[in-house]
Order: C-alpha cells, then structure tokens, then sequence
C-alpha cells in the first residue's frame, strides 16, 4: 500500500511536473477512488497512468483490506489470543512444576502451588477440564501426559518437579518412565490406589508415592490418637530398589509367537508394558502374542529393610553454590535423595546472602563463581560464624595442592575435585554433617 502510494506520487510529480504535497494528495484520492476531481488536467499520458494507478491501488487496497480483516477476526473476536498468550508464557517457564491430571487430587495441588507463588503447567486431556484451566487462568496443555511430545510441550526438560496424579495406576506409571528419561533429575511424585502397582511406579523411577485413601485414614487415625491421648506405632519401611528393565525380542528367542500370559508365567515376572513399532501398550493382554523385534517391560522385585522410621525426620539444609545449572539440577537431587533440604545459587554473592540467611548445615561451592570466587565466599562465612557450624566444601576442576592449602586456610573443610564420582561429595558432605 505504501510502496503503491508512492509510486503514484512520484508519477504525478515527474509526469504533470506536480508540486510534491500536491503530488501525494492526488495519489491516495486515485487510490482510493474518492471521486475528488483533478487538481490540475491532466495530459493523455497522465492519464493513462492515472487508469493503471487506478487498477493496481483497487487490487492493492482490496487485499489490504482483507488482510486487515483477517487479522482482527483471528486474534480477537476467535479468543486465540489467548491460547497463543498463554503458550508463551509455558515458552518461559524454568524450574516448574508440571501437574499430570486435574481431576481431586490435582485441583487441590494446583491450588496450593498458585497460593504458594510457584509456577506450574497442568497437563490434561479433557477439553472440558481445559477450559476450566482457562477461566481459573492456569496455563495448561491439552493431550496425553503418557505421550513424550506432551510432556516436551510443558517443558519437562526445564521443570524441577512432576506430579502423576491420572486416576489411573497404569498411565501413571508410564508417565513417570517418560518422565525420567526424558529428565534424569526431576523428582517425581506419583499417585497410586494399589499396593502392588505402588512398587512398580517407584521402581519405574518415581521419589514418592501417594495414595489419597491411604493418606486420608492415617491422617484420621493419628487425629483420633492425638485426640484420645494413644500412641502411633512405629513400623519399618521396605525401601525398593528401583530398576524398570526392557527386553527385546531377538531373531530365534524362544518367545516369539508366545503369549504374554505364558511368558509371564516361565519368567515370574509380570509384563507391564510392550513397545511394538514404536507404539506403547499399557498391560496388554495375556492372549497377545510376541512378535520379533517386540520390547517388553518388565520391573523386578527387591528390598530390603530399614531401621523404624520416626514420626518426624527434619531434613537438613545444604546449599549448593554453582554457575552450572545442570550441576545444580543433578546435585540438588541427590542431596534431597539423601536426605537434604537443598537450596541453590548460580553466583558467589548470592551464594553468600543465601548462605548467611538460610544457615545452612553445609555448602558445596564452586570455586569459579560469577563475582565472588568459592575462596572469598568461605572467607567471609567464616568471618561471619567466627568458625561456626557450618560445614564449608569447595567444588574444583584444578587439583593443585597450593589451591587446596588455599581454601583451607579461608575456612573450608574439605575440597573436593569435580572429576570425582559424584557419590563421594555427598559421602563426605554426609560425614561432615553426621560425624
């Protein structure tokens, strides 16, 4: 539109010889088909590119028009600005929270998280959940949670949590498989309603389980005790070792062209799930027959028995000072695993203000930091405490022994080399903290 403005202008002007202003002026009302008459007449020539102005401003405008109305039906009265809205607000989120069902239990979740201030995304199939999501204004995403294309749409790579809470065992269980592969630190929480499908989830990779029947009747129960002046029994707690195992199906194996019953049965174990050309079934039946090239899924049983739990175990708090985030993410869940509140920061000086307000039990820091170096930071903690309790472990790439002299004389306990197993930071952090 504007180019075709200015082509007739520029015309009008070194055709008729007409005066710049009045040039344009005559240009958009030949355009536009006013029906204004001629500022000045106009010679066979002008007017010949007066009818081809005529003609190609009528096509232009007529497009720009469209164009204009086009626009507006689709970005406010279709309502699809707000779906495209709220897909760039899921486009920015890290460190998130992804709630798989909002059925009960993940109404209540979705709650609390949004009274807490944490950011979160829902993931749902129904549309009519989904548009409850949309008046509540919870950004959401619509389909199968158990899909990985799903799960990649809410960001499940930059997400710090996971709650399966699909009102059904199965589902949740491949939930928290795809989860973990696809994002080794997450912590998972799962929902179960079977006892027997409990240990498949937590082996399947899921951190805890929960069970809203359970949960409630103990809640009732210790209520009641309270109440009547009883007293909880402490009982052990089986800890499973968590190992989910695919086996393939070679060319020869004697289990081609078998059913699942039967090789459930010779095997001891029970088929969960089968992948066949890429495409999963959840328990599938005991008359399907294996194929060459099928996986199947199955989980084995192991654990072993701990010490009584107690009532209540407060975690202790550890804060973990690193400009990688994925040191972070990777350290952070292995401290919780152990039994650590942890807490983070990507740089020396927010580190430090982390650490003197948080007082921490321990801190592992980096010793290259953005602003204050690892060596500055336990300096000026040990400056603040005067040595006190506060467990100081510097995390370095450089084994020199003068560096580590170093950091020792700046108040550090340990320093730990960052090419070590990562199991031993948290065995000596563990040391340090339960001497």
């Amino acid at each position: 539109m504007v180019v075709t403005i200015f082509l007739g202008a520029t015309g009008y002007h070194f055709i008729e010889r007409y005066p710049v202003i009045d040039a344009f002026y005559m240009a958009v009302i030949t355009i536009t088909t006013v029906g204004f008459g001629e500022i000045y007449p106009l010679s066979e020539i002008g007017r010949l590119f007066t009818i081809g102005l005529i003609l190609v401003g009528f096509v232009v405008l007529g497009f720009f028009g469209s164009s204009l109305v086009e626009l507006l039906l689709e970005r406010v009265w279709s309502g699809d600005i707000k779906g495209k809205k709220m897909k760039k607000q899921i486009a920015r989120l890290k460190h998130h929270h992804i709630i798989c069902g909002y059925g009960r239990v993940g109404k209540v979740a979705a709650q609390h998280l949004f009274e807490a201030g944490a950011s979160f995304v829902v993931i749902d199939s129904s549309p009519a959940t989904c548009e409850q999501l949309q008046e509540r204004g919870y950004p959401y995403v619509e389909g199968d949670a158990t899909r990985e294309s799903i799960l990649m749409e809410a960001r499940i790579k930059e997400a710090s949590g996971l709650l399966a809470l699909v009102q059904s065992d199965p589902h949740n269980l491949f939930i928290v498989l795809s989860a973990r592969e696809l994002n080794p630190t997450l912590h998972i929480i799962a929902r179960s309603e079977d006892k027997y499908t409990e240990k498949k989830i937590l082996k399947a990779g899921a951190d805890a389980i929960i069970s809203p029947f359970d949960s409630a009747g103990r809640q009732i129960a210790d209520n009641l005790l309270a109440a009547t002046g009883g007293h909880l029994k402490l009982t052990t707690v089986n800890q499973i070792q968590l190992q989910p195992e695919w086996i393939i199906v070679q060319e020869g194996s004697g289990m081609i062209n078998e059913s699942i019953a039967a090789i459930a049965h010779s095997m001891r174990h029970d088929i969960i799930g089968l992948r066949r050309n890429a495409v999963d079934m959840l328990q599938p039946t005991g008359e399907t027959v294996i194929l060459q090239g099928d996986q199947l899924l199955i989980i084995s049983e192991q654990s072993e028995i701990t010490a009584p739990e107690t009532l209540q175990v407060i975690p202790k708090k550890i804060v973990i000072v690193d400009d990688n985030p994925v040191i972070v993410r990777l350290f952070a869940r292995l401290f919780q695993k152990a039994g650590f509140h942890p807490f983070t920061a990507d740089s020396g000086d927010t580190g430090l203000a982390l650490i003197l307000q948080e007082k921490p039990a321990a801190a592992v820091v980096d010793f290259m930091l953005p602003g204050l170096n690892g060596l500055e930071v336990c300096r000026r903690v040990r400056q603040e405490y005067q040595g006190g309790p506060i467990k100081l472990i510097v995390f370095t790439g450089d084994d020199d022994l003068q560096l580590r002299m170093r950091c020792l004389e700046a108040g550090a306990d340990d320093v730990i080399v960052k090419s070590s197993d990562t199991a031993e930071i948290i065995g000596v952090v563990s040391r340090l903290v339960h001497p």
